[in-house]
């Protein structure tokens, strides 16, 4: 039975982490930086950079009061930490900062993949981890594409079991995410794991195949690209290691949404051979209300 997910109330300023700390300082990592900046200035902001070059780019910009490579310096007093790093590096950079937590503090993510990662880190961190997703991004990254209003709108999904039931823990991390402008929903690793790879990581498979079909096939048929190509294949762009790394880790949700478009596929070359053409508009309008109705809702 499919587990649903539902909105949960967002906290009030006063509960904001006066000491937070953020490792890993790209798109998602930087753009948190850049909200409490804006909206909790008061807030003790820490990040963590695993190159030096990056680092010394970014303390240069006044951001946060630390800015360093050394994770003990960063982690230290912190009563949150966001680890914004590549899903298959928050294992080892939490074997790293456990030691360095104080007795209250909570952990939390970013990684598009939900399952094997709780499982992972909650091994590793106890109750103290929650794993959670901000439905946010571009196809670009680095802290250059970081910006203040990323997350206004958006949808975070916070995961609960696999050791992360704490109510309090809960609480804390949908309010932090609440807090920078998210629309905050609940629901379990896999759950969410089986609906993001329909919204998000089919989409991107797609988009790709789309680029690669068009571009083998007939490549001067891309000059004669509009709007209509380029909003759907935009996602093609993000970079291609992380997007490797995200599919791979959910692969088998994945492949469930790819044969079931392989299947939806076949159907619409059947509609193509409709006489009258009444099944192909039925479906071709349905789809517009559905998507109608998405855009209405945001």
């Amino acid at each position: 039975m499919l587990v649903p997910l539902f909105f949960v109330v967002p906290m009030s300023e006063s509960a904001f982490p006066t000491r937070l700390a953020v490792l890993g300082p790209g798109l998602l990592g930087g753009s948190i930086a850049l909200a409490v900046r804006e909206r909790y200035p008061d807030s003790r902001l820490a990040l963590w950079g695993r190159r030096a070059e990056a680092v010394e780019s970014i303390r240069q910009r006044d951001v946060a009061a630390t800015v360093s490579t050394d994770l003990g310096s960063v982690v230290e007093g912190a009563e949150l930490v966001v680890l914004c790093v590549p899903i298959g590096a928050m294992a080892d950079l939490a074997k790293q900062i456990a030691p360095m937590l104080s007795p209250t503090a909570l952990v939390t993510d970013v990684g598009s993949v939900k399952g094997p990662v709780v499982r992972e880190l909650t091994a590793i961190l106890g109750d103290r981890f929650v794993g959670s997703h901000p439905m946010a991004g571009s196809e670009r990254d680095g802290f250059d594409a970081a910006r203040a209003n990323l997350f206004e709108g958006a949808v975070c999904v916070v995961t609960t079991g696999v050791g992360s039931d704490s109510t309090t823990a809960l609480g804390r991390i949908e309010a932090f995410w609440a807090a920078l402008g998210c629309s905050v929903r609940r629901t379990d690793a896999d759950r969410h794991d089986e609906v993001v790879a329909a919204i998000s990581h089919l989409p991107h498979v797609l988009a790709a195949a789309l680029v690669d079909l068009v571009g083998g096939s007939d490549p001067q048929a891309l000059e004669f690209c509009g709007p209509g190509f380029r909003d759907t294949t935009r996602v093609a762009g993000g970079p291609a290691a992380m997007w490797t790394e995200i599919l791979r880790t959910n692969r088998e949700p994945v492949r469930k949404s790819i044969e079931a478009m392989v299947e939806k596929l076949r159907e619409v070359v059947i509609l193509l051979d409709d006489s009258d053409g009444v099944a192909m508009n039925r479906f071709l309008n349905e789809a517009k209300m559905r998507r109608d109705s998405l855009r209405a809702e945001k």
